[in-house]
């Protein structure tokens, strides 16, 4: 049997939990609980009240946690039509976006590794270990970038077929 209506408590449970996932890879508590409380949104948007109401939290709160997750491109603002408020979205791909970003920084990781392997040279410790972090910055960004075009060949392929994303 499928829900047509979210279980308030289960939702809840879903966000502390993901945030809390979120937390150990690295986000601010706060800005994770607001992602995963967009994460689990009906549309993948709510404005501040919203999640402050979803939240239990101050604006403050709210606002420093959406200063946050715009600053990492992780969220967008919109202004509501005919209103002041604005409302705070999820972008369409959202995990393709964030790890084709992550390959913009290694890419340029790899320009500045370059300019340390020129500046120590080659065949110091620290030279060789410049050049092995830049190799593998390099291999990985490749790869990643290998696997994001496969993704999108999946991503279209299920779409074809009716199925989730």
């Amino acid at each position: 049997m499928r829900r047509t209506d979210p279980d308030p408590e289960g939702l809840s449970r879903f966000v502390e939990r993901f945030a809390s996932e979120l937390v150990e890879a690295g986000v601010p508590r706060m800005p994770a609980r607001v992602f995963a409380a967009l994460m689990a949104s009906e549309k993948g948007q709510l404005t501040a009240a919203e999640l402050g109401e979803q939240l239990q939290v101050s604006p403050a709160a709210i606002s420093g946690a959406i200063r946050y997750l715009t600053q990492v491109s992780l969220i967008s603002r919109e202004r509501e039509p005919g209103s002041r408020r604005e409302r705070y979205r999820l972008h369409d791909d959202q995990w393709y976006l964030s790890f084709s970003r992550r390959n913009e920084i290694l890419l340029r990781w790899e320009s500045t590794l370059r300019t340390g392997v020129e500046a120590v040279g080659t065949e110091s410790a620290a030279g060789r270990r410049l050049e092995e972090t830049l190799d593998f910055f390099s291999f990985l960004r490749r790869e990643t970038a290998s696997m994001l075009d496969r993704w999108i060949e999946h991503r279209d392929q299920r779409r074809r077929e009716g199925g989730a994303g």
